[in-house]
């Protein structure tokens, strides 16, 4: 009887052992499905702000066939040429004259600042900024002015020393991302002596508060400027401002004194550090290396004539190595009636550019070699060998650098030789990726700590967390696709030789990529995109489904509003670098001519009587201005779902 008991109980057991084994088979095959969507979102997002990327790198090119072909605008506005290619600010008003006139009223009541700064300033500042307060923009200035005073004096590399009793904390991109600091000081502490840290650069752009970033920083430096260390990224430069939202956070924040507040910034850049040397042995940039990477003339270069990233040295016409240098570097030459305000000596060469933008720019690789980096447009993409190479000729041990968002907050590369941190969690999207910061002492391995900064996220659960993602993803892949659905519309008929309206799925992956250029799996994206039949052939205008561009002028040609759509951004940052005054307008004529010059540059054939047409319509009042930032907000894609959300909530 007892034997009989015992063979129930084995039975039971068995099946109970294989139910739950079956349901753990069936748990990890959901979760590898649920990484595998949000892999391929996190994709989306990596690869369209890649080109986006790409696309303000080419924005260089088309400034210098602007000055090239358009002569006459050093007589009209000699600014622009000395904004765009001067090496940096030159005779601006000193210090008094920009501060002393700013007066903070009794009615503030924001945080007060009293210099020389000491660590209670920092402990104010944080808080005030939890609550939302705005730091007031006399204090601003002065805080860019006595951070580029201290930053003068500094190298182009700061050589730093720990022990194993005194570590150091590296973080990485922040992008405006104030939660995220807030969150590392919890954790981690505010800086103090006994409490360094290095912030690797991209400060500033995409999230809502960069200025409330960079005052934290920038007074915890002065505070101790011993013990907080600033790299240069390559958002640390005013031209990718303007795309990426900082240039318009200060505008809309300090509406009186932005201007000026941009000004000073523009300056302070150029003076930040381009890297961070601990202990002889780690290197801490903000992209990578190449395999010309030249540490000894990174260390003397004259870092204060980098600019911008995005403006590459411009040797006059007439130079005797002029023709040398355009032949070898692809150099710019500016036509000899357009003269800058500034001389060659006061540029960076060509060569010496190149180190710089390398180091900002360039990512590691697992493919061998140094070849260009095709995804951004700018530095390279840097193989294991190439990290070996570098690091050995500078008897170096590893190479610390950020630049790129990754799912965990950090990834480790090139047999351990490559760590990527970055610090700004839900970069993409909210539950999209981890931030993370790293602890670092002599003689000690590196220890990683990640964090998310969470409200909703953390009450859901995991499938709804990435079919938040994963829609979020696909939308702005959708928009990305209508902005080209002649250019598609023409690659799918070129395919559809039947006229059928249908292409097999590899004809449409091809397509899609042919046009686009992203890089996608586009065949494990096609069934959020568009509709397959039951051979498995695709209908290739469901590509352009429930979603329309909105036309601010109704006649205007499709091929027309597709062509504004795509470029709005480009479009938007050179009508603000024309308007120095950031007053948003600018005349029916300089619109007229300057997309006339931008519509040869790119190859878009669009006819001039066409544009002429919009600028009379864009000319409301007709009073001969065009307030161009209204009118490129007016270009935006509507989705047949957005109409049915909000259909849908007015019943409620």
């Amino acid at each position: 009887m007892g034997c009989g008991t015992s063979s129930v109980k084995d039975t039971r057991s068995e099946q109970v052992l294989k139910a739950a084994l079956v349901i753990q088979n069936w748990y990890r095959g959901y979760s590898t499905r649920l990484k595998a969507r949000q892999r391929y979102a996190l994709t989306i997002f990596q690869s369209i702000e890649y080109a986006d990327e790409q696309g303000q790198l080419q924005l260089s090119n088309f400034f210098s066939f602007m000055l090239e072909n358009y002569a006459h605008i050093h007589e009209k506005d000699p600014e622009i040429v000395a904004r765009l290619f001067g090496s940096t600010i030159q005779d601006y008003k000193d210090r008094q004259d920009y501060v002393a006139f700013v007066d903070v009223p009794n009615s503030y009541n924001g945080p007060r600042l009293q210099f020389p700064l000491t660590f209670t300033d920092i402990d104010l500042l944080v808080d005030a900024f939890k609550q939302q307060q705005i730091l007031h923009a006399r204090y601003v200035l002065e805080v860019l002015f006595e951070t580029k005073k201290v930053l003068k004096q500094m190298p182009n590399f700061t050589h730093v020393k720990t022990s194993p009793s005194k570590e150091i904390t590296i973080c990485g991109d922040l992008h405006g991302k104030l939660d995220d600091l807030l969150l590392i000081f919890y954790k981690n502490g505010l800086p103090s002596g006994s409490n360094s840290y290095i912030f690797n650069g991209d400060f500033v752009d995409r999230g809502r508060n960069s200025i409330e970033i960079l005052m934290i920083l920038f007074v915890s430096f002065l505070v101790y400027p011993n013990d907080l260390h600033l790299n240069r990224g390559n958002h640390e430069d005013f031209m990718m401002n303007l795309r990426y939202g900082f240039t318009k956070e200060i505008l809309c924040k300090y509406k009186i004194h932005g201007k000026q507040i941009l000004q000073i910034l523009e300056d302070v850049y150029t003076w930040l550090p381009i890297g961070t040397i601990i202990d002889n042995e780690i290197l801490v940039i903000h992209g990578g290396i190449s395999e010309s990477t030249d540490l000894n003339l990174l260390h003397h270069v004259e870092r204060h004539k980098m600019k911008s990233v995005l403006m590459p040295p411009t040797p006059l016409d007439g130079d005797p190595d002029t023709n040398l240098k355009k032949k070898k570097f692809n150099a710019t030459v500016l036509p000899r009636e357009v003269k800058t305000s500034t001389s060659l000596s006061e540029q960076l060469t060509k060569h010496e550019w190149e180190q710089v933008i390398d180091i900002l720019w360039s990512d590691p690789r697992g493919k061998r070699g140094c070849y260009p980096n095709t995804s951004r447009g700018g530095g390279c993409y840097f193989g294991p060998d190439i990290t070996s190479k570098v690091l050995n000729r500078y008897q170096l041990k590893m190479l610390i650098r950020s630049h790129e968002c990754k799912p965990e907050g950090y990834e480790i590369c090139h047999d351990g030789k490559v760590i990527t941190i970055f610090s700004a969690s839900n970069y993409y999207e909210e539950g999209s990726n981890r931030g993370a910061y790293i602890k670092l002492s002599f003689g000690m391995a590196p220890r990683f700590f990640q964090y998310q900064v969470t409200r909703t996220t953390c009450l859901r659960p995991l499938y709804q967390r990435v079919n938040a993602i994963e829609s979020s993803a696909i939308r702005i892949l959708r928009e990305r696709i209508i902005a080209q659905k002649t250019d598609l519309i023409h690659a799918f008929q070129l395919q559809d030789r039947s006229k059928s309206g249908k292409l097999s799925m590899s004809q449409w992956a091809f397509s899609m990529e042919n046009i686009l250029g992203l890089n996608l799996p586009w065949r494990s994206l096609s069934s959020r995109l568009v509709t397959t039949d039951t051979n498995g052939d695709i209908d290739y205008m469901s590509s352009f489904q429930d979603i329309h561009i909105q036309k601010p002028v109704k006649e205007a040609q499709s091929t027309l509003i597709e062509t504004l759509y795509r470029y709005r951004s480009d479009l938007q940052i050179i009508f603000n670098v024309i308007d120095s005054d950031h007053s948003g307008l600018i005349s029916v004529e300089e619109f007229r001519s300057m997309w006339k010059l931008f519509n040869s540059h790119y190859n878009i054939h669009i006819d001039d009587f066409q544009i002429d047409e919009l600028a009379e319509r864009m000319d409301l009042n007709k009073d001969g201005s065009i307030d161009f930032n209204e009118f490129l907000k007016a270009f935006h894609v509507v989705h047949k779902l957005d109409k049915l959300n909000k259909s849908g909530s007015g019943l409620l």
